[in-house]
């Protein structure tokens, strides 16, 4: 008989059972559970994301050769490679949804006293969607331009810890600034975006929220000069202007004043212009919070080079969003014992030990304590870092 707590049983024990159970009695099934439960799922799936397998064969082989520990791992039915198949088509994917953003509250709290990069009172928030791209022959349900298929990850990331706040699954075609439509503002808050999200009637609604936006402008906005700031050269600050639009269209999407910034990044050679509606911060100090948003950049990142959301296990809608939202659920299940435990590694770092030990009987504090020492030399590029 096996002595102490497994690795896996160890990080499970840090996702909230009870909630996942609300989760599975919220959109209960007539899918048959008796063998196969929900949490059987969620582990199986969970176990791919953190050991890197690329089909179902795999996930099921991989478990099945360690049938003595299953059950001290926390599995209760049996593991089949159709049984997990079904189990992806059939079952309601907005189970696992509920879950992750469950946890994505947990770890925003967890992260919710680190600093920001700016020191400023309120929070940051970095707007961006990557799409990935499937095949159109298997995914038909998930059309793109160009006759390829993909879905899009829209995703409102909080740069105190670098922790996705919202987030939201679709079709490549559908446009970035139809997220804004979905968002709950905080106001206060910064919200930072490219210029994808340009849409004036939609930034208008922050403006009412008291919320505050900065968005990489276009460079043809037709727009009317109403007062202009002085400027420091030395910053990088070219103008600092409020402006009113005048555009036939967007005058009316947005009539009150704008702020527009133009600055010249020296490090990569190219100008850039913002608009906000904050009119107190000084200008460099928008600029680095432009600069901020690439954290979500990273995010992305990695995210597809360390998780499984490239390569998919199902074809339809419901087992590629599961996967999805396990992928997510895996990435805040490591930054929540990455804080609970205090361990200074890098993600990716934890992630590969974990990879490896899964199955081992040892306590996860003194498996992480030393993960540290194995992080590769830190990269001197003038970018920002996740975590």
């Amino acid at each position: 008989m096996l002595k102490g707590k497994l690795v896996f049983a160890q990080l499970n024990a840090h996702l909230p059972r009870a909630v996942f159970n609300e989760c599975v009695a919220r959109y209960a099934g007539s899918y048959p559970t008796l063998s196969f439960s929900h949490w059987d799922q969620l582990l199986c799936m969970s176990f791919a994301q953190l050991t890197a397998r690329a089909s179902l064969r795999e996930i099921t082989i991989c478990l099945r050769s360690q049938a003595a520990k299953l059950y001290f791992a926390g599995f209760r039915g049996s593991i089949a490679r159709s049984t997990l198949a079904d189990a992806n088509e059939r079952r309601d994917c907005r189970i696992f949804e509920d879950f992750a953003l469950h946890l994505i509250g947990i770890a925003r709290r967890l992260y919710a006293g680190d600093a920001l990069a700016l020191q400023l009172g309120h929070s940051v928030y970095a707007i961006d969607a990557s799409t990935i791209d499937l095949c159109l022959s298997l995914f038909s349900w998930a059309p793109a331009a160009n006759a390829r298929a993909g879905v899009k990850l829209h995703t409102l990331l909080d740069l105190r810890g670098n922790i996705p706040s919202f987030i939201r699954i679709t079709c490549a075609l559908v446009s970035d600034a139809s997220f804004l439509d979905h968002l709950r503002l905080e106001a206060g808050s910064f919200y930072v975006m490219d210029r994808g999200y340009m849409h004036f009637a939609r930034l208008n609604k922050f403006s009412q929220g008291a919320a505050f936006f900065v968005v990489r402008s276009k460079q043809k906005l037709h727009h009317r000069v109403v007062h202009q700031s002085a400027v420091d050269d030395a910053t990088g600050v070219l103008s600092d202007q409020h402006i009113v639009l005048t555009g036939r269209y967007t005058r009316k999407a947005y009539p009150a004043p704008l702020r527009r910034i133009e600055f010249h990044d020296a490090q990569q050679q190219r100008t850039l212009i913002f608009l906000t509606n904050n009119f107190e911060l000084p200008a460099p100090q928008i600029a680095l919070l432009y600069k901020s948003r690439w954290q979500v950049e990273l995010f992305f990142k990695w995210i597809k080079q360390h998780l499984r959301i490239k390569a998919f296990v199902g074809n339809s809608a419901n087992a590629v969003k599961i996967q999805i939202w396990t992928a997510i659920s895996t990435y805040v299940l490591v930054a929540i014992i990455k804080k609970r435990l205090k361990v200074a590694a890098s993600l990716h770092s934890i992630l590969q030990v974990l990879s490896l030990n899964l199955f081992e009987k040892v306590p996860l504090e003194r498996l992480l304590a030393d993960t540290a020492e194995f992080d590769e030399a830190v990269d001197t590029a003038p970018q920002f870092t996740l975590f």
